[in-house]
């Protein structure tokens, strides 16, 4: 999962840019990344780190003119090193600076394709470097030495054909102008704004509505799944739905986990989405735990807040703060050997042991990945004098992996794979366990917007919406995803499992 932003404006767009990537930063925290345009050169600054790290002073002043990407990556194909940081570019045709959230689940197969046919070389393992060679191979067909919008469409409507998988794309195009466009699916999400100034108007696009917030454009609307948007550099936009035939399935964890709650995704409020999984969960927990003496509800933070604050009152019981969150220190998921990530957990969050002692507590939780967090989390309410810990999870059981765009771990490594509730429980050393129902789930995001009759629930039911993962295709990623494979980058903790403790957005 990443964070993109792309501007045309009548000033300069380097402050606004960073200003964008800053409110996506809980998108990614991996590395980090903003190009821009000036007198027909690319301005690029990119490395590892947040936002915050990457750019200084200096940086943001070489960062010049009025048309500008940016990129907040999260790791899910390629490594985390910093030649895997966005966005990437290509010298011809024009010049093309891209950034790209999401996963192509047709890489391996593309990347031999652009070898054989383009004779491009790919530099490393990043699908988004390959997304932007076939993006240039196709712009490159035909073309004068000005790309006129029905080009552009031409191109994004064979690199549909092409790619599979999940993704939202912006790239900057020099003398031209900035192309965003969606999957056929509307798998990863994508708004556009727009902002008036006395020069004219000014354009903006962003992975969530809440980047546009941010640096004063206002929402015009959703760009649709298969749709690709063209803004030229005099800022004329054109738009045009390039799919064959689009559907519209967005990811339903966006709305459980990703996404800022201040954020609309497709029409949808993600807060109050959250607010109706609680209810939906309360009313579970109402029915199928009526015997159990609860005394109390708490989240774990911070996304689940929502979630947990609407059980409470559902069940008419108390919601307490139980654990603080130490914002202020860096990132963990990377860490060499299993005692020194405990550690590092129980340096994020701290019990509150008033709130626990001689109780019987509901702990709420977006979701449910490894369970190695959540382990330790309830022992830590145990330690806290607990008298029993119930666990109440706003998402489904997680039994397969995702492949578009979210690097959820190995089927083998997800705690529900494989296991029936009773058995996820003991692992956790809950006294009781629920889950969301899918149905309900849905439901519950689907209420905001009742247009969307389709959602990409893959993860908790093993339906891959794009039609195109196989076995074979999941063994790979196996390989790929598995701890022995990441070992020396992360170990038994993935990405997923910290985001919510290292949240910052």
């Amino acid at each position: 999962m990443c964070g993109i932003v792309g501007i045309v404006g009548k000033g300069p767009v380097n402050q606004a840019l960073y200003d964008g990537l800053t409110v996506l930063q809980h998108r990614g925290q991996d590395a980090a990344g903003i190009v821009t345009i000036d007198e027909g050169m690319f301005h690029l600054r990119k490395a590892n780190g947040l936002v915050r790290d990457v750019f200084h002073t200096r940086h943001m002043k070489n960062l010049t003119g009025n048309c500008g990407i940016g990129h907040a990556r999260y790791p899910t194909a390629g490594s985390s090193t910093s030649a895997e940081a966005q966005p990437f570019y290509v010298n011809s045709p024009f010049g093309i600076a891209l950034a790209h959230n999401g996963n192509l689940t047709n890489a391996k197969e593309l990347q031999e394709e652009v070898f054989r046919i383009a004779r491009r070389h790919i530099n490393t393992s990043s699908d988004s470097e390959l997304l932007l060679n076939i993006l240039a191979h196709e712009l490159q067909e035909g073309t004068g030495l000005k790309l006129e919008p029905q080009e552009v469409f031409a191109a994004v409507a064979n690199v549909h054909r092409k790619i599979r998988g999940g993704y939202a794309v912006v790239a900057a195009i020099i003398g031209n102008g900035m192309l965003a466009f969606r999957d056929p699916f509307g798998i990863r999400p994508l708004a556009l704004g727009k902002r008036k100034s006395e020069l004219g108007d000014e354009y903006m696009v962003a992975s969530e509505s809440v980047a546009l917030d941010a640096v004063g454009f206002q929402f015009i609307r959703d760009v649709a799944p298969g749709e690709a948007i063209y803004i030229t550099e005099a800022g004329e936009l054109f738009s045009k739905q390039c799919a064959d035939n689009p559907v519209h399935a967005p990811c339903i964890f966006e709305f459980v986990y990703f996404a800022r709650p201040d954020s609309f995704i497709d029409g949808i409020s993600v807060y109050a989405s959250r607010v109706n999984m609680g209810k939906r969960l309360g009313r579970k927990i109402a029915r199928e735990w009526a015997d159990l003496d609860i005394d109390v509800v708490i989240p774990i933070p911070e996304t689940s807040m929502d979630v947990a604050l609407q059980i409470a009152q559902e069940l008419d019981l108390p919601y307490r703060q139980g654990y603080v969150k130490n914002r202020y220190i860096g990132r963990t998921f990377i860490m060499p050997g299993q005692t020194q990530r405990k550690k590092s957990v129980r340096r994020k969050l701290n019990a509150i042991s008033s709130e626990f002692k001689g109780k019987n507590v509901l702990l709420v939780d977006d979701s449910l990945v490894r369970g190695t967090t959540s382990e330790q989390i309830i022992e830590m309410a145990r330690e806290s004098g607990a008298k029993k810990v119930y666990f109440a999870s706003a998402a489904p059981e997680i039994r397969f992996p995702n492949v578009y765009g979210i690097d959820m771990p190995s089927a083998n490594e997800l705690i529900a794979h494989g296991r029936d509730i009773e058995e996820i429980s003991a692992l956790i050393k809950a006294d009781g366990l629920i889950f969301q129902d899918l149905d309900d789930l849905v439901e519950a995001v689907r209420e905001e917007n009742p247009a969307i009759t389709r959602f990409e629930t893959s993860v908790f039911d093993g339906n891959y919406i794009t039609g195109d993962v196989d076995q074979s295709y999941l063994e790979r990623l196996d390989a790929a995803r598995n701890d022995g494979a990441k070992a020396p980058l992360q170990g038994e903790l993935s990405n997923l499992e910290m985001h919510n403790i290292d949240q910052e957005g």
